[in-house]
């Protein structure tokens, strides 16, 4: 879900090409959700191999990847730890809408209904433990490190931020803006036209990028009340927010009244599932780890290539000839690491 702040914040488009040496942090599980909606087949269909195991979230990490890494950005991979409690409820619903959207889509595949199979496949996706697997032995294979967060991914992508370990965090959520994160960058894996959902229109997708510092200077928002603002509207911890109450409503409520507290007198049926200040410590003080270390390395060409098509089933050719960006970029990014470390000051 993350919390819906798109109005808000105006976003820069950057190009690949001006990422070039940034080591950016995806949220895995965010990323990964994205491939398996994304990559389908004409039907909508997940892509599978000769064994009906689903890949489709491996093709996303070896081909759309390749492309980051030739054009020299230093990826990264957080993944998802234990969910906080306060987030039982986000993750029962969206179980349940999986099922529901499920048993649709497989009643749309037995009917020929190709569109709606489409639609409910890729609403009716999971990232199971093997998929997730899957993905961290692809992506040490690839050279691209991946860390284990305690807990929610974004927090620990935007820790790193905050830390200055990586330069941004890339993830389709607004979360990791009220995580701390200094930028955010969105659409990094899925630029390229895009089909909208029911209507025969395609829309070109850029990446952009938003910036926390410059966000909270025009709206005149501290970093606490930008969290409030999230929390009325609604978050993973809190996903109902307050009936009626947009993100620009309730910008208008944290700026006049200081914070959710000054707010509520102003506010109808104000009700949340959890105290306030607990929600708002979720984002402030979040569960993350110092224990882990970003090397990136060379691929291994032939672990890929046993992997991905001997076990399963990708074609050869395209394999190779990503597996040769991702050489490339390689070279690239470790000759513009040692010239910066030849010019930097004594």
């Amino acid at each position: 879900m993350g919390v819906k702040l798109g109005g808000l914040l105006e976003a820069k488009k950057v190009a690949i090409e001006d990422l070039a040496g940034r080591q950016v942090a995806f949220d895995g599980h965010n990323i990964l959700y994205q491939f398996l909606a994304s990559i389908r087949g004409r039907t909508g269909e997940p892509l599978k191999d000769s064994q009906g195991r689903v890949t489709s979230h491996l093709s996303g990490l070896i081909y759309r990847n390749s492309n980051l890494i030739e054009a020299g950005v230093r990826i990264a991979y957080v993944f998802d730890g234990v969910p906080h409690t306060f987030k039982r409820k986000v993750i029962r619903k969206r179980q349940q809408v999986r099922r529901q959207t499920r048993r649709k889509y497989e009643a749309a595949v037995k009917e020929g209904r190709p569109e709606e199979t489409r639609r409910y496949g890729q609403a009716s996706v999971s990232a199971t433990t093997d998929i997730v697997a899957d993905a961290k032995r692809l992506l040490t294979l690839m050279g691209v490190p991946w860390v284990q967060a305690p807990g929610e991914g974004e927090a620990q992508s935007s820790y790193m931020a905050l830390k200055g370990d990586v330069w941004a965090s890339a993830s389709q959520d607004f979360d990791c803006l009220m995580f701390g994160a200094p930028r955010l960058l969105r659409n990094l894996s899925i630029t390229g036209r895009r089909k909208l959902p029911r209507k025969n229109v395609y829309i070109k997708i850029e990446p952009e990028l938003l910036e926390l510092e410059r966000f909270l200077q025009e709206t005149e928002l501290t970093r606490e009340q930008l969290i409030d603002v999230g929390i009325l509207v609604g978050t993973d911890y809190n996903p109902d927010g307050i009936k009626g109450i947009g993100p620009k409503t309730a910008l208008k409520l944290v700026r006049e009244h200081g914070n959710i507290e000054g707010a509520l007198p102003h506010i109808k049926n104000a009700e949340f599932p959890h105290p306030i200040d607990e929600i708002r410590d979720l984002f402030l003080n979040p569960r993350t780890t110092d224990d882990y270390t970003l090397e990136w390395g060379a691929p291994d060409r032939a672990g890929i290539i046993a992997f991905l098509c001997g076990e399963r089933s990708f074609s050869r050719d395209r394999v190779v000839k990503a597996v040769e960006k991702i050489e490339r970029g390689t070279k690239k990014s470790k000759g513009r690491v040692t010239l910066e470390r030849w010019f930097q000051p004594s």
